[in-house]
């Protein structure tokens, strides 16, 4: 079974994924959506780093501590990011983190990645107004992505039936000049609200 969400929050991920455990469902896969085999339902508890490794011996050793510490590394890559932990010795912290701030540092790294995301693309967002791939005035005037004629003078019900039908052409023409913007935007906001997680968690 796959099921798409989002989070940022991982405290609410990790209450997620603890009641579909209950349900049965045991998480094996996040990289499209998140992707669960049915087995038997169990009293899990699943904890969820952020963490990017260069070296795949650095991420060994990383899995290995944990292991050793009574946590299972069940799903997570060397660039993927989050990275799925469930407790496996019961004896066992029921955190992975041993304080607030170490807990916290997640939401810093995740927060600091998606910044420099946002960063990588701005040049590629000046180049391409530079270029006129993006049409800067689509962007500051969105009326311009409808072409049918006169279509702002009309009024009533057939402004309406007019709008609605090009509504999906313009969507369409919109792509092209605001996927890259849009992109931008989504990674500035992740990372606020990580920040905004991160200093939560701090005080």
């Amino acid at each position: 079974m796959r099921k798409f969400k989002y989070f940022i929050d991982y405290d609410k991920e990790e209450k997620w994924l603890t009641e579909m455990a209950k349900k049965g469902y045991q998480l094996i896969d996040t990289s499209f959506g998140y992707k669960f085999r049915f087995t038997k339902p169990e009293e899990a508890t699943i904890k969820i780093d952020y963490r990017t490794f260069k070296h795949q011996e650095d991420f060994i050793d990383y899995c290995t501590l944990f292991e050793d510490s009574g946590w299972q590394h069940i799903v997570g890559k060397k660039n993927s990011g989050p990275q799925y932990f469930k407790k496996i010795d019961k004896d066992s912290d029921d955190d992975i983190f041993s304080d607030k701030i170490s807990k916290a540092g997640k939401y810093k790294r995740l927060s600091k990645m998606f910044i420099e995301l946002a960063i990588c693309f701005l040049p590629l967002f000046v180049a391409m107004i530079a270029t006129e791939v993006i049409d800067l005035d689509i962007i500051l005037n969105p009326k311009l992505l409808y072409l049918t004629p006169q279509l702002w003078d009309m009024n009533g019900e057939l402004f309406w039936k007019a709008f609605i039908f090009e509504t999906p052409f313009a969507l369409l023409r919109a792509l092209g000049s605001l996927f890259i913007p849009l992109c931008i935007a989504s990674f500035l906001f992740i990372s606020y609200r990580a920040q905004k997680l991160y200093k939560k968690n701090t005080n």
